[in-house]
């Protein structure tokens, strides 16, 4: 019998989201840069008689077992590309919040695609693994690259860059998710209230900042939190108004920066090292505005055969 294969693929932090104006196809262009912290979610894939997802670990029962998932479409998308059944079991072990704006099923979505390329012997070149995973959505391609990364386009034209050093974080992480959907449309709403206009033709293109790209070739923490943005957060925090006593504890608890997470509602703080972001996270977690604190650090390494 064909042995299980795992694959482990990490969470990201956008520490820099600028976001373009409304697209007429509904999408906007972005200049997103990504970096992978340690936190990882594991995929098995396993041979099977038909396609089966299953989830464990926290959260996991917000973690949907149909071909809705992202890592069930993943394993049809590369099945579909070579012609053959997508007979596999997937067991999705969550550690990467789940609906929290660290790109939990988009890790999923690499790791499977991964695991299953290795499983089903299809030799699939990593040019071909990185078209299906734009197909799948604006974050997979990153969860397979992992690293540092300038997104375009969604998201998923993906440059590598550079990092100098180790970035220490806290990622706090709230109760109930945010729709990405729902955090776009108002982030358009605020933008269109302002009276600067809301759409592709009203906007300038978005840009990366030259500050923060040196910050992070650098590994300098703290020039890198003073050019941290994300066009979202006040999307996320008219959404969902409790997120500022979460950033506001971390920053007296002596954060460099803190920013939310991509579309939320996981608020993220850059510390000044290991130490600094323990007491973050026990601060954090003593003050009752987030359900619980992860203390990480990146870049870490994209999707990895683990076995």
């Amino acid at each position: 019998m064909t042995a299980p294969v795992v694959v482990r693929a990490p969470a990201k932090v956008n520490v820099q989201l600028a976001v373009g104006g409304l697209r007429p196809d509904g999408f906007h262009d972005l200049a997103n840069v990504f970096l992978a912290v340690g936190l990882y979610d594991e995929v098995t894939a396993t041979p099977a008689d038909r396609l089966r997802i299953t989830a464990a670990g926290p959260d996991a029962d917000q973690v949907p077992l149909d071909e809705s998932n992202l890592a069930a479409r993943a394993a049809l998308a590369l099945a579909r590309r070579y012609g053959i059944p997508a007979d596999v079991r997937l067991h999705i072990a969550k550690d990467i919040p789940v609906a929290g704006g660290m790109a939990g099923g988009s890790a999923d979505a690499a790791a499977a695609l991964l695991a299953c390329d290795t499983l089903w012997g299809t030799g699939a070149s990593r040019a071909e693994l990185l078209d299906i995973c734009a197909e799948l959505g604006s974050d997979v391609p990153f969860s397979l690259v992992g690293g540092a990364a300038l997104g375009r386009g969604r998201g998923e034209l993906l440059e590598p860059l550079e990092t100098g050093g180790t970035f220490h974080w806290v990622f706090a992480v709230a109760d109930g998710g945010l729709s990405t959907p729902a955090v776009y449309r108002e982030c358009d709403r605020l933008r269109e209230d302002s009276g600067h206009g809301y759409t592709a033709a009203d906007l300038p293109d978005p840009q990366p900042s030259p500050r923060l790209l040196e910050a992070l070739r650098t590994g300098d923490a703290p020039a890198l939190a003073g050019a941290l943005s994300n066009d979202l957060q006040p999307a996320a925090l008219s959404l969902r108004p409790a997120l500022a006593d979460t950033l506001r504890t971390g920053t007296e608890a002596g954060a460099l920066a803190a920013l939310v997470s991509g579309s939320g509602p996981t608020c993220a703080f850059l510390a000044e090292g290991a130490n600094a972001a323990k007491a973050v996270a026990e601060a954090l977690m003593a003050s009752g505005t987030c359900r619980t604190a992860r203390v990480t650090s990146g870049p870490a390494p994209g999707a990895t055969v683990l076995g």
